[in-house]
């Protein structure tokens, strides 16, 4: 008579949701020891996404400004004579030269004076604040896409007579806060018709005391040449323009003429803005490190303490596998809740920076996914050990040491 075979044995099969809620159940039965190991992940993870957010930050407030000015403005300026070593002036005419160059189409000039501007009579003449005196052409506050606080701009008028618009640093060492106040000009008053905005591209500009261009000539006997000279030109031509201004200014010595881009500056900075995050950056991912040691310990004191759990889990028959799945899974989730919650303090301290710092709120998405995804790596590699350790427990040797 052939003896029959016994059946062959089948692994259990776990679907994704038994493997899930098996690998929550120790992070359910220890939440102190889950809450500490995941405080490491989270410190790291905010590190990363509140640096990265806060230079993204600061990044799109500088593009805005930019924006806001443009990138199309150019300064004339006398250059110097390489013979002489002296600066060059411009000639009377030279923003009507500018003006006409294709692709031009705002200019103002500026002329600086001999002369200081004081609150009044009673104060002596070497108390100047740093405040100067110039004549401005009517076209200037439009060449610099500027804006008044208060009273008007100067126009064919009251370009004529004694008038001043106070740039807004100037107006705020005078003392001068509304239109139609007073100051002092080279033995006489002026009336302050108008205070300007802050002006970025034109700081000397928020230092001066403005007069209209006929009243510098004849009150103040101003010899008409421009100082400077501010010119807005169409986006496309604009490194055009500033190749031809030299020359139309000064056909016969074009190099002693300075152009120059005011907004440079603005883009070299946002450019660069988050160069030096790399040390930030570098602590955030020391910190996601140790709180990876900090999972991988928790993980191992669990298998430690579950000896019991997996013979009896071995004894039913749950596979190798299996039991490596659960404590990875556990692992995962571990790290995985500390990434959440690391990510989600990351953006809450960026937006308190943006709130504070009156700029856009910018938390790049791909920042936060990176940081999620490195915590599932972390975790990953953090619950391998762990796993394998567990998984190669005999069932017999785990239920007698339990």
């Amino acid at each position: 008579m052939r003896q029959r075979r016994p059946p062959s044995l089948k692994p259990a099969r776990l679907t994704p949701g038994d493997i899930l809620r098996a690998g929550s159940a120790g992070m359910r039965s220890r939440p102190t020891r889950v809450i500490l190991s995941a405080l490491g992940i989270a410190l790291g993870i905010a590190t990363m996404v509140a640096v990265v957010g806060i230079s993204a930050s600061s990044k799109q407030q500088l593009l805005n400004e930019l924006d806001k000015l443009g990138t199309n403005m150019l300064v004339v300026s006398p250059g110097t004579d390489l013979a002489t070593g002296k600066s060059t002036p411009l000639a009377t005419d030279a923003h009507g030269r500018v003006a006409r160059i294709d692709g031009v189409e705002h200019v103002g000039a500026t002329g600086v004076l001999a002369h200081s501007v004081r609150r009044s009579e009673k104060i002596p003449d070497i108390v100047t604040g740093g405040i100067a005196v110039q004549a401005a052409s009517e076209d200037l506050l439009t060449a610099l896409r500027g804006s008044l606080r208060a009273g008007t701009w100067l126009n064919a008028a009251t370009g004529k007579y004694p008038s001043v618009v106070l740039g807004d640093v100037a107006a705020q060492r005078l003392g001068v806060t509304t239109a139609g106040q007073q100051v002092y000009i080279d033995g006489q008053y002026a009336t302050v018709i108008g205070i300007l905005d802050e002006l970025p591209l034109a700081p000397e500009i928020a230092r001066s005391a403005l007069l209209g261009w006929e009243a510098a000539e004849r009150i103040l006997d101003f010899d008409g040449r421009p100082t400077k000279i501010y010119e807005r030109s169409t986006d496309a031509k604009v490194d055009r323009v500033h190749a031809l201004i030299p020359r139309a200014v000064d056909p016969e010595t074009p190099h002693n003429v300075s152009v120059s881009d005011p907004s440079a500056g603005l883009q070299a900075k946002a450019a660069t803005e988050g160069a030096f995050n790399g040390l930030l950056l570098g602590l955030g991912a020391v910190a996601l490190l140790v709180g990876g040691v900090g999972v991988a310990n928790t993980m191992i004191i669990s298998v430690l303490e579950r000896r019991y759990e997996i013979g009896l889990r071995r004894a039913i028959g749950a596979t190798r596998g299996q039991i490596r799945g659960q404590f990875v899974t556990e692992s995962l989730l571990l790290s995985g809740l500390g990434g959440i919650v690391g990510a989600l303090l990351g953006a809450a301290v960026t937006w308190v920076y943006a709130l504070s710092s009156h700029i856009p709120w910018v938390v790049p998405l791909w920042a936060v996914g990176g940081g999620f995804a490195a915590t599932l790596v972390i975790g990953s590699i953090a619950g391998l050990y762990p796993a394998v350790r567990a998984s190669r427990l005999s069932p017999t040797l785990a239920l007698h040491a339990a």
